[in-house]
């Protein structure tokens, strides 16, 4: 095994480990055994758990961050809407044992790269979004900032709970939050479905 397939695999194996049991439930050693290598290998490139956590975290952060901004470019509003909430949706769907890493506490995530962390960055695309389009309506371009932390926050969450429920459908639960967020307590759908499925 070369030096960067020998790093991928202790990534892939430190990944499993920290989704199955979080930052403190997982050892070098348990990396080391599962990966059939000595703990000075682990060591060796990542210099520590901290380490192999760092990188697995970063990984997870970049994926889920380029994802969310991807889909925050032209369209009308409410299509931007449902497609950052099925690109959330859909990572954690496809990437669960990433997700659960991400929103999980632990001692490295908390000086930077935490979940929350994330989601101000994402929030903070939203929010240009939304001044431009608050401006083009005449609303209050003030006022983005609350709605993008709001947006965000309520897919998130929905995210975190979805991780296990895993009912309804990812596309039903993505048109229920674009439902409520675009049509508001007051003017909820019956049946809401995506319109662009």
């Amino acid at each position: 095994m070369t030096g960067a397939e020998r790093r991928q695999q202790l990534l892939d194996v430190a990944r499993k480990l920290f989704a199955e049991k979080g930052f403190d439930g997982t050892s070098i050693e348990e990396i080391a055994h599962r990966a059939n290598v000595s703990k000075p290998v682990v060591y060796e490139h990542f210099g520590g758990k901290e380490g192999i956590y760092a990188v697995v975290v970063d990984r997870e952060t970049q994926s889920l961050l380029d994802r969310m901004v991807s889909t925050l470019h032209g369209g009308h509003p409410r299509a931007m809407l449902e497609q950052a909430a099925s690109a959330l949706l859909a990572y954690v769907e496809e990437s669960h044992d990433g997700f659960r890493i991400l929103v999980r506490d632990s001692p490295v995530a908390s000086a930077s790269g935490t979940f929350s962390t994330l989601l101000n960055d994402i929030a903070m695309q939203v929010e240009h979004i939304l001044a431009q389009q608050f401006d083009a309506r005449g609303y209050d371009d003030k006022l983005a900032p609350l709605y993008a932390q709001a947006l965000v926050g309520m897919v998130a969450l929905t995210g975190q709970w979805w991780l296990d429920a895993r009912r309804p459908k990812r596309d039903e639960v993505a048109a229920h939050l674009v439902n409520l967020a675009w049509n508001g307590l007051s003017h909820l759908e019956h049946k809401p479905k995506l319109r662009l499925n």
